[in-house]
């Protein structure tokens, strides 16, 4: 599963935006989130690319 970095996640409303996020673009993914470590664990058959634009898209700075 990759796992990515994302700053800027603070609250559980950002865990809810994030996760949203890479449910729109794969609604069968399941994604973890850990807001202390700002890490975004996803299991997906989509690419990384598209994973991190859709956390991108929610307004969030995000590396692999």
């Amino acid at each position: 599963m990759p796992t990515f970095k994302v700053d800027g996640m603070t609250c559980g409303g950002c865990v809810r935006g994030v996760t949203n996020a890479i449910q729109r673009v794969d609604p069968q993914s399941t994604v973890h989130v850990d807001l202390a470590t700002k890490t975004v664990e996803v299991d997906s058959t989509l690419p990384s690319a598209q994973i991190v634009a859709a956390i991108k898209g929610a307004g969030f700075d995000v590396s692999e």
